[in-house]
């Protein structure tokens, strides 16, 4: 017989937080429940969720009108990044998202360094298209000059 449950935290297959969702008596007695990933579906909690989801909702919201202001911010600036290279434009070592982190912040733009989405890191001088993701939707790209010291 399923039971009637809140979610809590996000659950992969069942939904999102504040969510109300069915679940098989078991699989809430021994998973659900147990780990604090859901609450019983009572009219006290359904409105404590509601009222969650809310302040949620505007906190995502606030977030992200941040992440568009970092993001135009970024999209204008340009970094450059000077590095010791051999013949060929060749770097001794390479540029790391932790080194374009550090000069986003000479810029004045405080990014994770996380956020950076490198596929690999830099070993050639040259000018990149960096992308930064600040937000579930929201994308930046970031010109990156890497010249010889």
């Amino acid at each position: 017989m399923p039971i009637k449950l809140i979610l809590l935290k996000d659950v992969d297959g069942l939904g999102k937080p504040g969510d109300v969702i069915s679940a098989s008596e078991g699989h809430a007695r021994n998973f659900l429940l147990p780990r604090k990933f859901a609450l019983p579906a009572t009219e006290q909690n359904i409105k404590a969720a509601e009222a969650n989801k809310k302040q949620m909702a505007e906190a995502v919201e606030k977030e992200r009108q941040e992440a568009l202001k970092i993001a135009d911010a970024i999209s204008k600036a340009s970094v450059t990044i000077a590095m010791e290279a051999g013949k060929d434009d060749k770097l001794f070592g390479s540029v790391t998202n932790a080194d374009i982190q550090k000069a986003l912040e000479s810029e004045g733009i405080t990014v994770d360094k996380k956020k950076i989405d490198l596929k690999e890191n830099i070993t050639q001088t040259g000018i990149f298209q960096v992308p930064v993701k600040l937000h579930q939707d929201i994308n930046a790209s970031l010109k990156l000059w890497v010249v010889k010291k």
